[in-house]
């Protein structure tokens, strides 16, 4: 009954404030303190008790009263932080203050006139204000904010060596000895208060609170204009920067959900660290978007601070802090993945998402950490959770973010050829995922996980088709056995790529071609051998690689094949997850589509991966060619280079050269014309071939989802009309065409611009994607202009040796089982007969100016999404993004 009777006062204080149309004058304390004082004792019951109407009809009535009761709240901040808040009474005052300053500051942030507000000057008239006047609001409610999440007995544990009756000093302290968790720049492990985290948490959601004025800016205005609060708290000015740095990141990467490991504890116990942890990496991501480098190149440098934390973030390099950082970052990525006897038995924490966007900017930040992540087989414990979450998020509209950032931390972990080497570490399935089961290595898995989202994913990720085949493309010099499921995965997306309606439907369809060709290219010409699989597929589809060295360039049969997809789509059924294969993982659930009704922030438009990458040759010299691969033993360590000669021709290296036998066909002559083999070949047919149950269950499913041609209607062809760039021609390839890029503008503005790409179905925009896709008819000249550099020359080669033995060896021996084929091909050798090796070109990811918007306005959709006790933002009006449901 009393707790209603304070909760009444208080909802009578708010009445009066937002009906009074009248200055309150600002030195009656007894009002005032009526929003301070014990009447609450809760951020929720704050919320419930201060109406968004009220808030805003104060703000537009009475802003005078609005003004007042901010400075009356930042005035006790400042006192306490002045003072110190030891005893019970002066915490409420402060938390009461921070929960009414949390409460209204976004509805301050959403009226562009107010902006300004908290950068004024504090009112003089107290005693204590005689040469702050000068200071802005916005400069005191951060440093006093600063000095209370170091204040003894309130957020860190006091130092009883000065005397049980002597309080420190707030503004002597030094806060370097008070930092919050061990780890890095820091050996002490303090005593855990959960008291001083729940205060901690909620100074952090103030402090998040006052950053979040970004979101109320369209994204052009963001990048024009930096984040001023974000500068004032990263600036040498806040004297807690560094000692704030190392608590946030120590605390998030210390951070061990389960504790001790006792069943359920989490059930028993209300776990005070999860709240705070989560908090502090969304400050952490935040502060270290503010790149004020990157944003102002034109506006004068002395006018904005260096950004502290980032500095700090770069100069970490001690191999033990990186130890630190990426055991937190592999341990919580993880978590949500850990399968025990004893269902829900184990806490899983959920920000996964922020943990990537962080993880990404450290990896930006700080090149070290990139390259000690690669050193070792560590790396695929950050691969493995990310290929979880892009397969289970696959059908989830709402989480098109997610597969964005997965796929960008996997572009640029490709662009390192220490990545590729990695991958070749087997695979043990720990995780249950919904994907055929196979014997294989890390690549493998990722071959497999990216086949299933472009086979099986909602149509908005077609955009991310390019980067994941880039991403193959990057590692394929390195993979050096690749399984039979794999194999036909990779070949099974050429072959719905190279259908002539697919390749016709859209001018940049047949970049994907060229990619796939890439990766067939390296891996022949650097991996040869150990990839027998992909061989024998590859000889198995041949078929795929004729049609398109055959395809049609006239004009009459380019319309015939758009105008015969409808018939042929009818024949084909589409994926679906009801129809699962009984092949996959046990205990794997099916990729689900979002719940109707679930909230979701739009993105903005991702800039073209011409934007996003530059190319740059593996090996320009002999030296580093020599050293290109490098033989893995089981657990994947790096055991030596490999002889120069086998990379000088690459060749099938096995205990019997069947040349002896005189097997071999002659050598062929360099520049010899290469034709596509008569239709007498007598190769068993697949059905004629006993396929082990792996691959048949490969081969099981030929409809690929939105691959399966379209029954009829251009509403039915999925395919983003996206805009096509002119090729980058690359210089260190004289002698084969250039790869080509594409680019992923949104069909709403250029790239670059600030429009927002909705994550949402959206009719209007389908419509007018079916418009511009009716507009553009293809014809011979633009067929020819792509067909002709089409790199086909090494796989056509490697087809007209190897195809006529492998006939004569089905028909000598009578074969109709793979594994004889396959103990055939891997004891093979083509010395001289392949084309001379390109050179290794990889795609890097390089930051710019789209990717910059894109992370931000993704990283503040999570946020928003995220806070949902209390709900801070909730039914604002925010600019960066918009709320949608699905």
């Amino acid at each position: 009954m009393g707790n209603a009777d304070t909760k009444l006062h208080f909802r009578k204080a708010v009445v009066q404030l937002t009906t009074k149309t009248q200055p309150i004058d600002a030195s009656d304390d007894s009002f005032w303190e009526q929003f301070w004082g014990e009447h609450v004792t809760s951020v929720q019951d704050v919320f419930a008790l201060i109406p968004a109407a009220e808030i805003r009809s104060l703000r537009e009535e009475a802003p005078s009263n609005l003004a007042t009761l901010c400075y009356k709240a930042v005035e006790k901040l400042v006192r306490a932080a002045d003072t110190g808040c030891s005893t019970q009474q002066e915490q409420q005052i402060v938390l009461n203050s921070m929960r009414i300053l949390t409460r209204v500051i976004p509805y301050i942030f959403e009226d562009p006139d107010w902006r300004g507000f908290f950068w004024s000057s504090l009112p003089a008239g107290g005693e204590e204000e005689g040469e702050g006047e000068s200071i802005p609001l916005a400069h005191s409610l951060i440093h006093a904010l600063c000095d209370l999440l170091f204040c003894p007995d309130f957020t860190v544990t006091t130092n009883k060596k000065s005397g049980p009756d002597k309080h420190e000093d707030l503004q002597s302290i030094d806060s370097c000895e008070f930092i919050w968790e061990a780890g890095v720049g820091f050996a002490h492990s303090p005593s855990h208060v959960p008291a001083h985290d729940t205060n901690r948490t909620e100074i952090l959601k103030l402090i998040l609170t006052c950053f979040s004025q970004s979101i109320y800016q369209p994204s052009s205005d963001a990048t024009d204009a930096p984040n001023r609060w974000i500068a004032v708290f990263t600036s040498a000015d806040n004297r807690h920067a560094l000692p704030l740095f190392t608590s946030l990141l120590n605390i998030v990467c210390g951070y061990n959900p389960i504790g001790f490991g006792v069943p359920y504890n989490h059930l028993l116990f209300s776990d005070s660290r999860e709240p705070l942890v989560e908090v502090a990496l969304q400050i952490l991501i935040t502060t270290l978007d503010h790149d004020i480098t990157a944003a102002l190149s034109e506006l004068e440098e002395s006018a904005v601070p260096d950004n502290l934390f980032i500095n700090y973030l770069s100069r970490i390099h001690r191999e033990e802090d990186f130890s630190f950082v990426l055991r937190g970052f592999t341990r919580l990525l993880n978590n949500p993945l850990q399968q025990t006897y004893l269902p829900h038995s184990t806490k899983k924490v959920n920000f996964h998402q922020e943990l990537l966007v962080f993880f990404w900017k450290f990896c930006d930040y700080n090149k070290k950490f990139l390259f000690y992540v690669l050193k070792s087989s560590d790396v695929l414990d950050i691969l493995v959770p990310i290929l979880y979450h892009l397969n289970d998020a696959r059908a989830d509209q709402s989480r098109v973010g997610l597969m964005h950032i997965g796929v960008f931390i996997l572009l640029l972990l490709s662009g390192e050829r220490n990545f590729g080497v990695r991958l070749n570490k087997p695979y043990t399935a720990s995780v249950p995922m919904d994907i055929p089961v196979f014997t294989g290595t890390h690549a493998d898995l990722m071959i497999i996980v990216f086949h299933k989202i472009i086979t099986t994913g909602h149509q908005r990720l077609q955009p991310l088709f390019d980067c994941l085949l880039t991403i193959l493309v990057n590692v394929s010099p390195y993979i050096k056995t690749m399984s039979m499921v794999a194999s036909n995965k990779l070949l099974h997306l050429l072959e719905a790529f190279s259908t002539p309606w697919f390749l016709f439907s859209a001018p940049h369809h047949h970049h994907l071609v060229f990619f796939l060709l890439e990766t067939f290219n390296n891996i022949i010409q650097y991996q040869f051998d150990g990839n027998s699989n992909l061989v024998y597929t590859i000889i198995r589809k041949r078929q795929v690689f004729h049609s398109l060295a055959n395809l049609p360039t006239d004009y009459g049969t380019i319309n015939k094949s758009l105008n015969r997809r409808g018939k042929r789509g009818l024949l084909r059924q589409p994926s679906t997850e009801s129809t699962r294969n009984p092949n996959t993982m046990e205990g794997a659930v099916p990729a689900q589509p979002a719940q109707p009704g679930t909230k979701t922030a739009t993105l903005a438009a991702m800039p073209g991966l011409e934007k996003m990458t530059e190319k740059e040759s593996a090996h320009p010299t002999t030296q580093q060619l020599n050293e290109l691969t490098t033989a893995a033993s089981v657990n994947g360590d790096l055991v030596g280079p490999i002889s120069s000669t086998s990379l000088a021709s690459p060749q099938m290296v096995g205990e019997d050269d069947f040349t002896a036998a005189g097997d071999m066909a002659p050598p062929i002559p360099q520049g010899t014309g290469i034709q596509p083999p008569t239709e007498s070949h007598t190769l068993p047919a697949v059905e004629d071939i006993k396929i082990s149950e792996k691959e048949s269950e490969a081969e099981g499913n030929p409809g690929c989802g939105w691959l399966a041609e379209p029954a009829s209607g251009c509403d039915t062809l999925l395919l983003t009309d996206l805009n096509e760039h002119p090729h980058s021609h690359s210089a260190s390839v004289p002698s084969r065409p250039e790869s080509p890029t594409l680019s992923l503008k949104s069909a709403q503005s250029d790239s670059s611009g600030p429009s927002t790409l909705s994550i949402t179905h959206s009719e209007s925009a389908a419509s007018a994607l079916c418009g511009s896709l009716q507009h553009w008819m293809p014809n011979s000249a633009w067929v020819l202009s792509w067909k002709t550099k089409l790199p086909l020359q090494t796989i056509m080669r490697l087809l007209q040796v190897l195809v006529p033995q492998v006939e004569k060896i089905c028909i000598d021996k009578g074969l109709t089982d793979e594994s004889e084929i396959l103990r055939f091909l891997q004891h093979g050798t083509l010395v001289g007969l392949l084309p001379v090796p390109h050179p290794i070109l990889i795609r890097k990811y390089q930051a710019n100016a789209g990717t910059a918007t894109w992370f931000r306005t993704y990283m503040w959709g999570i946020i928003y999404l995220r806070n949902v006790d209390p709900p801070i933002w909730y039914d604002t009006d925010v600019k960066l993004f918009e709320i949608q449901r699905v």
